[in-house]
């Protein structure tokens, strides 16, 4: 039989967009092989949304797993993670599709998070040529993740965009292969660059327990303000997974008062290892039951029945956190005092989960390296005579490094990886002598990016770098 074309139209903020369907047209062959990619392309055209930024978020939130229906620890269900009382049901007002449908086939959950996105786009009046340029869409993107503030809000577009410029290859439950190929974008955050940037811990307050997290604190009736270890002791440290992303979990926290409150006092992010502290160790964090007031909680950002979020970055940061804990409180190092939260007394929970590697996690914590070393310095990447005068932590990642030569009055950067050594991923180094043009060496390096060198004699400089997602940038310094 012939295939019958329909014409239809899709209402959304009050503009008709015709939209062509097929009606009892037998799947294309590419399309039968490759359904989530066919239905990624499908949904793009449709609603106008880019396809690689549609894939880019998909992937930010869920790694395109749609968890066979079952719902994220905040509501979201399917790939898009349509979540319960807000984007969930605006798709399916906006789609016709079915509130079932909508949470449990990829195709009809894809079709709807970029109809909510095509909404959100046309409320805040991008025109026919601003939806084609990917960068217009940052505010869309940012209130497509339903954020507790303008904060967290900038966090969760950041890591879209952050995806959208290094790429992403991901292979579905199914075996797909489905790739965004990295490519340069310039997010316009519009009111969104008034916000604070979570992921430079230089722009925000210290943590006030880990050096190495940021702090932004639960909302205050998600834990209960305590004198640990005066008034409990501290002996445990509970590991989780968050069943949602990073920047989801932290606006979780933030979301309040409500019939459930919980928290964690540690999230830590699966690409790069960031953790953000959300509750003081001294008061009781909603996590663990029984185990609230004698623990310490740490949420790790993905889900327990998909091993692609437990990163070797994340491994290594947690486990340096737990071992900071373990040293101040005195908590032995073992899986005793070190225990999953499905082994607290009474928990109903399963995370961490069979996917989640205790050898590994415990061999960081107790001091193994687990993991190949870099053979590379950064006096070695800059050569002979260079010494170095000051450096900055990217995350867990690496390390950016700022070198000079004294005999040469030469500058040098390099940025030297801690994780995935031996693995090309993306990461950089610049060097900017003040009056001159800056420059930059970027690219996906196995080992360091760099040497990035320039004559600074009497002049000041700026320098920095990327590992990953952690990023580092100078003021002009070292003028002398």
């Amino acid at each position: 039989m012939l295939a019958r074309l329909r014409r239809s139209a899709v209402l959304l903020t009050g503009a008709l967009i015709p939209v062509t369907l097929l009606v009892g047209q037998p799947a294309a062959s590419a399309s039968a092989a490759d359904p989530m990619s066919a239905a990624f392309a499908r949904a793009a055209t449709t609603y106008e949304v880019p396809r690689d930024l549609l894939v880019s978020l998909a992937y930010a939130e869920t790694h395109l797993d749609g968890h066979d229906g079952k719902p994220s620890a905040s509501g979201g269900y399917g790939v898009m993670h349509l979540v319960t009382s807000r984007t969930l049901e605006r798709a399916a007002t906006v789609t016709k599709q079915p509130v079932s449908a909508l949470k449990s086939d990829d195709a009809a959950n894809i079709a709807g998070g970029a109809a909510v996105l095509r909404a959100y786009a046309d409320e805040l009046g991008l025109s026919a040529a601003a939806r084609k340029d990917a960068g217009k869409w940052y505010e869309a993107v940012a209130k497509y993740g339903n954020a507790s503030s303008a904060d967290v809000a900038r966090l969760y577009a950041d890591t879209v965009y952050d995806l959208l410029t290094e790429g992403v290859r991901a292979t579905t439950p199914g075996g797909e292969n489905v790739t965004v190929q990295p490519r340069a974008v310039q997010p316009d955050r519009g009111a969104y660059a008034k916000a604070k940037d979570l992921d430079n811990p230089n722009t925000l307050a210290a943590s006030t327990d880990y050096p190495s997290a940021v702090w932004v604190p639960a909302h205050s009736s998600n834990y209960a303000v305590s004198s640990r270890p005066t008034s409990d002791a501290i002996d445990r440290i509970v590991i989780h997974v968050a069943q949602g992303s990073y920047a989801g979990t932290i606006s979780w926290f933030q979301n309040g008062p409500r019939a459930n409150p919980t928290s964690s006092h540690y999230v830590v992010r699966s690409s790069d290892g960031a953790v953000t502290q959300m509750v003081r160790e001294k008061d009781r964090a909603f996590h663990a039951g029984d185990y609230n007031r004698r623990s310490v909680g740490i949420e790790h950002e993905g889900f327990v029945n998909n091993a692609s979020w437990f990163t070797d970055a994340m491994y290594r940061s947690s486990a340096a956190l737990t071992r900071n804990i373990a040293d101040r409180y005195g908590i032995p190092k073992d899986r005793t005092h070190i225990v999953g939260h499905n082994q607290v007394p009474g928990a109903d929970h399963t995370d961490p989960g069979g996917f989640w590697d205790w050898t590994k996690y415990m061999g960081y914590v107790t001091g193994g390296s687990g993991g190949t070393p870099n053979p590379h310095t950064a006096e070695s990447v800059c050569g002979s005579g260079f010494k170095v005068i000051d450096s900055a932590a990217l995350g867990t990642a690496g390390t950016v490094y700022l070198l000079y030569n004294t005999a040469t009055s030469n500058n040098c950067v390099a940025t030297i990886k801690k994780t995935s050594v031996g693995t090309a991923s993306a990461v950089s180094a610049y060097l900017e002598v003040q009056g001159k043009t800056r420059v930059t060496d970027t690219g996906n390096f196995a080992y360091y990016a760099g040497p990035v060198k320039a004559a600074a004699a009497d002049k000041c400089v700026k320098w920095g770098g990327k590992a990953g997602t952690s990023v580092y940038d100078s003021g002009f310094e070292h003028c002398t």
